[in-house]
Order: structure tokens, then C-alpha cells, then sequence
């Protein structure tokens, strides 16, 4: 809607002054973004936008401010995951500006649509570098870690503006775009009809890309002569809120599948051609790999190495919306570009109905690992042992996500993130939020926020203690909220471990120690929350039971074997020892 400003003769009109409703930068931007149904804001309040979150909120958005941008960031770019919307951060200029292009850029890295505006000093100052208040060339800046990055002069160009930011953020791969708003636009007043003429409904942001017919009669054939076919399922598919289809093409080419950590749920973990835990077995021993939404880098080890088995060995099929994803890493055989759901809408219907399942021998052998996989995990996860170690904390956990699928599940740490991702299933598609393509420490309060802000569902945050100390200071801001989230920390007192010594012999604590047995739990009693302390399973499922069924802003500090742990989990070779290490 447009907002009148104030009234005030403009012109002469048959010798008598004509009245003109005003509006301002400030409301344009408003109005701009609710046109297009963005209705959330996540931001940090100061100069030049306090106002503007002040007049949002009076407007009828939600404005969630945070005690750090880097979260709000965070937070907006999962709004943008959850919703296909581009999910907005708002700072000040300058160091707030920085602090939120962290998140810009995972969201970028991660494929998360999200519009990062800043507030800014005056062109002409920042131009001849004249010392402005929180002087610095933002845009420039931005460019290098973002899809697109714009700068509004104008306040008759914010509709503009504001519609080629969304557009950029979810068409094509989605990712992150920086809008610079210097301050003196916020109040720059215009004819509040021309303004409204001004803004611009976004139409077909993101419309679908129809993959080439050679090409889904290429990735058939392939498909036709695989043995030991396999399906990897990525973030993307899960983004793609294609999930009916995704099922129908599972189930109907019979193939087993492998889900990326985002991309858990999208079919239920306990499904039967779930091949997750007899994932070695069948990343090595395929010999056709489908990929739908999913990326061929480091989380897989760029398709080769000793887990892929012998070079050479397998075919590739690649469904991805950017052609420039194929052939990254190895040659893709049968590239697949398009958007997920109209790519596997196109392979179903060559499929036809003599569609042959693969062979019993593949299905069988990956069946018989996963039993006996699951055979030697649930040996781990049936102790009962205090103090708990990261199998025992879990096993409670895994329960309770099994017996309430509606749970969105915020994991991040080391040891914490690995051995979740493993454990816990997810029977729902985009309930299990984590650190992503990057392995981004702190994100998991944002997360979670964001989670319970665009879901209004409930959200167990599973954190390492020392992923938890990168944002902590946000559960201020759940309780502020009064959103249902459930924080547990692995409280292990220290990174990957708590016991590890000073080589040196001196007073300091290792590099990689904690304060030994932090109570947490206060911090969340300090804000109005509920802390509780748990030692064994049981009290950590009762505490969480509890958290969850009474939907208020809850920190549970779970205490582990300080020496429960390793470095780095499954990726520590990505940490190089030194050769006087390797030597010792």
C-alpha cells in the first residue's frame, strides 16, 4: 500500500493549489517487497535503516532483529531454502554490511535465494573517499560473493530494483544478490501515485527449464545398460519442492538412492531402497550414478578417489538447472540440464512400461550391508552409559525425531554434524537444516529461527559446543520471540574433545579446550527460557520430550565424555598435519 507522507501544495491547478499525497524511499521499499509476497524480514537495527524496520513492522511484516547481522543472514537465507522466496537481510553500512556477507555468500555457494540490503554512505562521498560515517564502497565489494549485486540512486527506480534483485535470487541456480540502498534514497519523497505506478510484480520469477529430448534419450540409455545403477539425491532436488515427482521416479525405476544431508527426508530414511547405510558399498560398486540436484565436490569427493572404485568405472547422468555444473569434476555422460521436476517428469515418460528394475543381485547385496550396518549402529546406540558419548546422546534424539517427523532438525559442529547426518533419520523433505556446502560453523541459530519463523513448526537444533559458541547469544532472540525451539548442546568441553594438553607445558589450556563443564543451560534461564542439564539418555529424551510438547524457547546441555570425539569426524584429512607431527 502507499502511505501518505504528508500534504502540501505542489502546483498551481486553475489558480488554486493542488494537495499531492507524498511517499517515501522508505515506503516504497516496503511496498515493493509485500507486492511480491515477502512478508519476513530478518535484520540488525541501526543507522540508516532503523526506520525502515520500524515502518515494516507497522506496515504488517514480521521483523525479526538479531543480535548479530551474520545470523540474520543466515536466517534469511534459509527463509529462501524453505520457501523459494528470496529471503531478506537488512543491516546498517559498513561493518553490519560485512558481518551479513558471509551469509550472502554461503547463501550464493549453497544455492539459497536471499537479498542482502544494506544501507550505505553517499556516492559522491565514497567516491572521492572523504571520510563519510561508515564509509565503503559496498557494491564493489559485494560483486565478487553474490549472483548480482545493484545500487537504487533513485527513489523512482526501487521498484525496479527491488524486482531485479528477486528475479536474480531464484531464477536459474538460486543464490544470493546485494541491493545497496545509500541513505539518502530512504527519504527521498515522489508522487505516492507515481510510486505505486512505479513498483513491479514480479511474474514467472523462476520459470521451468525443459531439459533436451537427445538429451533425456541419452540419460534412458545409459540407465538401460547400468548393472549396478544408483541414485544421489542433493540439496537442490529437496529445493526444487518436487517431491511427488521425485517419488514417483525413485519408486518407479526401482533404482536404490543415496540422499545428500538436505536432501534426507525427501523420501523416509527407513525406505527400502534407501542405500544410506550401505553408502561405501554403493558409491564404490555402481556402475551408473544419477544425479539429481546434487553436485559432484568435495561432500562426494569429486566423483573419484578410492571411494568411487576404479577410474573409468561408471557412467554419470547429471540433472542440474546450471550447464556449467557438468563435466566440473569427471565427464558426465548424459547431461541433464533443466529444472528437477520437468527433467524427471521427461525420464518417466520414456520409461514406459517395460521399464526393467535392477537386477536382484545389486539390490540384495546393498540390502544385506545395510542390515549389517544397522546391526553394528544400534549396539552403539542401545547403551545406556553416563557420561554419554555422542552415540548414546544421539539414540535418545533419533527417537524422538522418528516419533515426531514434523520436528525440523538444525544440526551443525564436528563430530556432532557428522555422526547426526548418520544417525538421525528424517522422514520429511527439508526438516534437516545444516552447515552446507561450505561446513559453515554458527549458522544453527539462524537456522533454527528461520525454521520457526516460516514454518511455525517446531525446531530441534542439535549443536556441537563449540559450533553453539559462534551464535549463542541468539538465544536472546528465540526467547524474544517466544519461538519453539529446542537447543541441545553436546557439551564434550572443548573442539572435538575436551582433554587434549599444552605441548608446551604451560599454564594455558590447548588451543582446542573449553572452560570444563559450562552450564549452558543458564544462558536460556537468563532470557526467560528453559534450561535443563542432562547426563544420560533418559534425562536427555525427557528434557527434549518436554522442550518440544510445550513449544517454549528450551537449552539443554547435554554432557559428554570430554574425551568422546575426534578430530575433524570423517574429514580430517582436509586438516594437514605438519611433518614434526606426523614425525611425533
Amino acid at each position: 500500500m502507499n502511505v501518505t507522507i504528508q500534504a502540501q501544495p505542489t502546483d498551481q491547478v486553475e489558480g488554486q493549489d493542488a494537495l499531492h499525497a507524498l511517499t517515501d524511499g522508505f515506503h516504497l521499499i516496503i511496498d515493493a517487497l509485500k507486492l511480491n509476497d515477502i512478508n519476513n524480514i530478518y535484520n540488525v537495527p541501526g543507522i540508516p535503516i532503523t526506520d525502515l524496520g520500524r515502518l515494516a513492522q507497522a506496515e504488517g511484516m514480521r521483523v525479526i532483529s538479531f543480535r548479530h547481522e551474520q545470523h540474520a543472514g543466515y536466517a534469511a537465507s534459509i527463509a529462501g531454502y524453505l520457501t523459494k522466496k528470496p529471503g531478506i537481510c537488512l543491516t546498517v553500512s559498513a561493518p553490519g554490511f560485512l558481518n551479513g556477507l558471509t551469509a550472502l555468500a554461503n547463501a550464493t555457494t549453497n544455492c539459497f535465494p536471499m537479498i542482502l540490503i544494506s544501507g550505505s554512505s553517499e556516492r559522491e562521498i565514497v567516491d572521492l573517499q572523504q571520510g563519510d560515517y561508515e564509509e565503503m564502497d559496498q557494491l564493489a565489494i559485494a560483486r565478487p560473493h553474490c549472483k548480482a549485486a545493484y545500487r537504487v540512486l533513485h527513489a523512482e527506480d526501487i521498484g525496479i530494483g527491488i524486482a531485479r534483485a528477486i528475479r536474480a535470487a531464484v531464477s536459474g541456480r538460486p543464490g544470493g544478490v546485494y541491493l545497496d540502498l545509500p541513505a539518502k534514497l530512504l527519504a527521498q519523497t515522489m508522487d505516492a501515485e507515481e510510486g505505486r505506478r512505479s513498483l513491479v510484480k514480479v511474474i514467472d520469477a523462476a520459470p521451468r527449464q525443459i531439459p533436451e529430448p537427445k538429451a533425456v534419450e541419452r540419460a534412458i540409455d545409459v540407465l538401460r545398460g547400468a548393472k549396478r545403477p544408483l541414485i544421489i539425491l542433493g540439496k537442490g532436488a529437496a529445493y526444487a519442492q518436487a517431491d511427488a515427482t521425485i517419488r514417483n521416479f525413485v519408486e518407479t525405476s526401482g533404482i536404490p538412492y543415496l540422499p545428500m544431508s538436505m536432501a534426507k527426508g525427501l523420501l523416509p530414511d527407513d525406505h527400502p531402497q534407501s542405500a544410506g547405510a550401505a553408502r561405501s558399498l554403493a558409491l564404490k560398486e555402481a556402475d551408473a550414478v544419477v544425479l539429481i540436484g546434487a553436485r559432484l565436490n568435495w561432500l562426494l569427493s569429486h566423483g573419484k578417489g578410492k571411494s568411487w572404485g576404479q577410474p573409468g568405472s561408471k557412467k554419470f547422468v547429471h540433472i542440474d538447472i546450471e550447464p556449467r555444473e557438468m563435466d566440473s569434476n569427471v565427464p558426465i555422460d548424459a547431461p541433464l540440464v533443466g529444472d528437477v521436476e520437468s527433467c524427471l517428469e521427461a525420464l518417466l515418460a520414456q520409461m514406459g512400461s517395460n521399464w526393467q528394475t535392477p537386477p536382484a543381485d545389486w539390490t540384495g547385496k546393498l540390502g544385506e550391508r545395510k542390515e549389517t550396518n544397522i546391526a553394528k549402529m544400534a549396539t552403539k546406540l542401545n547403551k545406556n552409559s553416563a557420561p554419554m558419548d555422542f552415540h548414546t546422546a544421539l539414540a535418545p534424539l533419533r527417537r524422538i525425531i522418528k516419533d515426531r517427523p514434523d520436528v525440523i532438525l538444525v544440526n551443525e559442529g564436528a563430530n556432532t554434524l557428522d555422526l547426526t547426518r548418520g544417525i538421525i533419520d528424517m522422514y520429511a523433505p527439508r526438516h534437516r537444516l545444516d552447515v552446507g556446502t561450505w561446513g559453515v560453523m554458527g549458522v544453527g541459530m539462524g537456522s533454527a529461527i528461520a525454521a520457526a519463523v516460516e514454518t511455525g513448526k517446531p525446531v530441534l537444533a542439535i549443536e556441537g559446543d563449540s559450533a553453539f559458541g559462534f551464535c549463542g547469544m541468539e538465544v536472546e532472540t528465540i526467547c524474544r520471540y517466544n519461538l519453539p525451539v529446542c537447543v541441545v548442546i553436546f557439551n564434550n568441553n572443548g573442539i572435538y574433545r575436551g582433554t587434549d594438553i599444552n605441548p608446551s607445558g604451560g599454564s594455558d589450556v590447548a588451543t582446542t579446550v573449553f572452560v570444563p563443564d559450562s552450564r549452558y543451560e543458564m544462558m536460556m534461564e537468563a532470557f526467560g527460557g528453559v534450561g535443563a542439564y542432562a547426563t544420560t539418555p533418559d534425562e536427555l529424551d525427557q528434557a527434549v520430550r518436554q522442550a518440544l510438547e510445550s513449544g517454549k524457547p528450551t537449552l539443554v546441555n547435554a554432557v559428554i565424555d570430554p574425551a568422546a570425539g575426534t578430530e575433524s569426524g570423517n574429514i580430517g584429512s582436509l586438516n594437514p598435519q605438519s611433518a614434526l607431527t606426523k614425525k611425533a
